[in-house]
């Protein structure tokens, strides 16, 4: 999942939502379930996902929305085309968008998500930005958490010669640093820690 920026949308290819991993499978329930509550306390009744990437969490929500409109954003890639094309709903809609504006109006919006997306965009602060321009309401955002996301890729062996950094990571947030980053751009009204995650529902309106 990427966003606004120079990133490579399917640059990570790890399924972790279609995992088989017992371990991947509890983590991600953990995830999902945090998700969930904080989709439903922000209660949008329309959505822009940021970064979308294959479209899974974009069209579950629309599924979730019924006839609201949802629209998931990302990076030109041909893949990424091929998985949105196995995803269609009369009330949702995928494109691809330029590297340094989210192609939507003020306010046009509900809920601007980016799941897991600030950690590959080379400017997390504009993408924010951009989000809270476009948004009516609320921002959800996600990222893994530092420096416990490099220390368990370390654990199991994973980017050795990158100190467990994530193939594509260019940001590393810390909860405390993740969260000042939102908090300029809107009021924090939740911060949760899935483990090894952090997750936080901003209102902008």
């Amino acid at each position: 999942m990427t966003s606004v920026g120079e990133a490579v949308p399917t640059g990570n290819t790890f399924d972790k939502y279609g995992s088989t991993n017992p371990v991947v499978r509890r983590l991600m329930a953990g995830f999902e379930g945090t998700l969930d509550r904080l989709f439903e306390r922000a209660a949008p009744e329309s959505v822009l996902d940021v970064g979308c990437g294959e479209g899974v969490l974009t069209y579950r929500w629309a599924q979730r929305l019924g006839d609201a409109p949802v629209l998931g954003l990302d990076l030109e890639d041909p893949k990424l085309r091929t998985e949105w094309e196995t995803r269609r709903r009369d009330n949702l809609r995928f494109a691809t968008m330029p590297p340094d504006r989210l192609p939507c109006d003020d306010d046009e919006f509900d809920l601007a998500t980016a799941i897991e997306v600030l950690e590959h965009v080379p400017d997390p602060e504009q993408t924010v930005s951009e989000m809270a321009r476009v948004a009516r309401r609320h921002l959800l955002v996600s990222v893994p958490r530092e420096p416990l996301w490099r220390a368990l890729n370390m654990a199991r062996g994973a980017y050795i010669r990158d100190l467990g950094n994530t193939p594509g990571h260019v940001n590393h947030f810390t909860k405390r640093g993740f969260a000042a980053l939102l908090a300029r751009h809107g009021k924090i009204v939740g911060v949760c820690s899935p483990f090894p995650w952090t997750m936080i529902l901003v209102s902008v309106g």
